[in-house]
């Protein structure tokens, strides 16, 4: 047996971790934003004094059930824990309810061991029943569209593993053949079974889960219970969230500060005007306010943190859907057949400059990405193909895919119509803003027309969710050292298969829909990838799986930007880092009581 072994080949990265981003909440986040209006007196809402911490976000939260959240930030990192961590420092598997764990020789299984007198934020004791409950319950029950249960799933037959009680504090997770990534695939959130067991049993009269609707957004915070350092305590729709200590974390008496604020400000600009007078204590730094702030630093009391080029990636992506729902396509067929025409999507990552967008929306604090991995990977491929700036080619690639140009220099298919189509992206993110309308004008150099429309998060998120109404989007995903942690977004039946998206449970089934042949080999990739324990052989597979993205651009891939976070002086302990951000040992920190000259 091979007890409390970190295995170095298993570092994935939490997508639901809420500080692993909040580095980058100014300009970089995969889900902003709805509005708010200012509100400097939120800050001291419940009485906390100067023991606090106040940070804002672009937009409301869409669920307080961690189970149904693909939003990044979200509370959850604050609220809930799981079995293990990873330490975004170090890179390494840490315990979190569990106190350790012990592998089988096979591989095959693996047996936690939770911590002594757990409890939950209701004084409940928090048991193995509650691990069960979580997976086998909620993450494994196929009848709940959950993200986290791709990266549960094992070999070409996509096995789910199976969680079994074996001891007052331990509980076994058993596999069908070796998972390189399955340690950190449980550090899922274990949820409450004295809570949520019976809206889980429970269904509505289509069959599906009560627990699907519970702990939405309107669910009074004292009805939810958590395991996290902190608890709910407020949530003002539009305005703000307020965290305080949850009087039963195994860690007490830690957390140290007494009061989170979430502050929610309607836009980048606003957020900098509230750091800039002392209402926030932590923002992302993007590009066009870096030397601004930075010369701000000794007179606002505060310390710009550089991490290095961020995790995770920008992209646009066409929507290749040929699905029909009710008989009616789901994208134009006029508009899927460019989209599924692979020399048109070529030409189009010619066609934009990222290099400008480095030099002008950045201010040259960032990198042109290539990969859907990130560049910090032990498993990043710098040999795949680049899409350098290059106008020329991408319009002899568009003449030899049959499009050609009329007589007012609109470019138009074989069938003489003129290429138009809508690029959607978040309001609220300036930078994303600016890279959209980049975008437009770059693709309208090549003669087509580009209908530019930012749009509220929620709105867009149903878009790619559940009516898989669009042309074509702009948006980003968080990243991190492991490549199965975005298994979800290669399998073709994954909750995030955004450019071919599969109909969510609960939505009107689709027929004629098809999966491309090296769209299906970048799957079978991702299952080779996380069966294979050797460490090379694992980067050689996720080599291969760049290479045809980088070839088939389902993603055309954009920046990277550097991980900037201002940080008031007063937090101490702060220990900034491009996978963690800059407030992910949040449990550790301290607010001092005075910042002298």
């Amino acid at each position: 047996m091979k007890k409390n072994k970190v295995l170095k080949l298993s570092k994935l990265f939490r997508l639901q971790r809420f500080w692993a981003f909040v580095a980058a909440i100014a300009f970089t986040l995969t889900l902003p934003s709805v509005l708010t209006a200012c509100n400097p007196q939120a800050s001291n809402a419940t009485g906390a004094g100067d023991n606090q911490i106040v940070i804002s976000v672009l937009s409301d939260p869409k669920t307080f059930n961690p189970a149904l959240s693909a939003e990044s930030p979200s509370i959850f990192g604050l609220t809930y824990e799981g079995l293990v961590s990873e330490n975004p420092v170090t890179g390494e598997t840490e315990p979190r309810l569990a106190e350790s764990w012990e592998f089988s020789e096979d591989q095959l299984s693996l047996t936690f061991t939770l911590r002594d007198n757990l409890q939950w934020s209701d004084g409940e004791p928090l048991t193995v029943d509650d691990v069960v409950f979580s997976y086998n319950q909620i993450y494994l029950n196929e009848k709940i569209p959950t993200n986290s249960r791709d990266g549960l799933r094992v070999g070409v037959a996509g096995t789910l593993p199976t969680v079994e009680k074996v001891g007052d504090r331990q509980v076994k997770f058993t596999i069908t053949e070796p998972f390189a990534p399955f340690l950190n695939n449980t550090a899922l959130e274990i949820l409450p079974e004295h809570v949520l067991r019976e809206s889980v049993e429970q269904t509505d009269s289509e069959g599906n889960p009560l627990f699907l609707g519970t702990w939405g957004v309107s669910t009074p915070p004292q009805d939810l219970v958590s395991s996290g350092p902190y608890q709910l305590i407020n949530y003002a729709v539009g305005q703000r969230l307020i965290f305080q200590p949850n009087p039963y974390y195994w860690q007490t008496p830690k957390p140290y500060v007494d009061q989170i604020v979430w502050q929610i400000v309607p836009n980048t600009d606003t957020t900098l005007l509230q750091f800039r007078s002392g209402d926030l204590d932590v923002t992302g730094v993007s590009p066009d306010y870096f030397s601004l702030l930075k010369r701000e630093e000794d007179r606002g009391k505060f310390t710009i943190y550089n991490g290095g080029e961020a995790y995770g990636t920008s992209f646009i992506s066409f929507n290749l859907n040929t699905g029909k729902r009710d008989g009616k396509p789901l994208v134009d067929p006029i508009k899927s057949k460019w989209f599924n025409n692979l020399k048109f999507r070529q030409a189009v990552a010619y066609g934009i400059d990222r290099q400008r967008m480095v030099n002008n929306i950045y201010r040259g604090l960032g990198e042109v990405q290539h990969s859907p991995i990130s560049v910090q990977s032990p498993f990043y491929n710098d040999q795949i193909k680049t899409y350098d700036y290059d106008p020329d080619r991408a319009k002899a690639l568009l003449e030899e895919a049959g499009f050609s140009y009329n007589a007012q220099g609109q470019l138009i298919d074989a069938d003489n119509n003129p290429v138009r189509f809508s690029l959607i992206t978040n309001a609220g993110n300036k930078i994303r803003e600016a890279m959209a309308t980049q975008i437009e004008q770059d693709l309208e150099a090549l003669g087509m027309q580009v209908d530019y429309s930012p749009i509220g998060f929620n709105i867009l998120v149903d878009k790619l969710s559940n009516s898989l109404d669009w042309d074509c989007f702009l948006l980003g995903l968080t990243g991190g050292n492991e490549p199965n942690g975005g298994a979800n977004v290669w399998f073709p039946e994954g909750n995030l298969h955004m450019f071919n998206q599969a109909a969510r449970p609960g939505t009107t089934p689709l027929t004629d829909r098809l999966i491309n042949d090296w769209e299906q080999e970048i799957a079978d990739l991702y299952i080779q990838g996380a069966q294979e324990l050797d460490l090379d052989k694992r980067k050689e597979i996720y080599a291969k799986t760049q290479e045809l993205a980088a070839e088939y651009l389902p993603f055309i891939h954009l920046v990277n930007n550097y991980s900037l976070a201002a940080v008031r002086d007063k937090i101490e302990g702060v220990q900034h880092s491009a996978l963690g951000g800059p407030l992910w040992n949040l449990e550790d920190l301290t607010i001092a009581a005075e910042i002298k000259e």
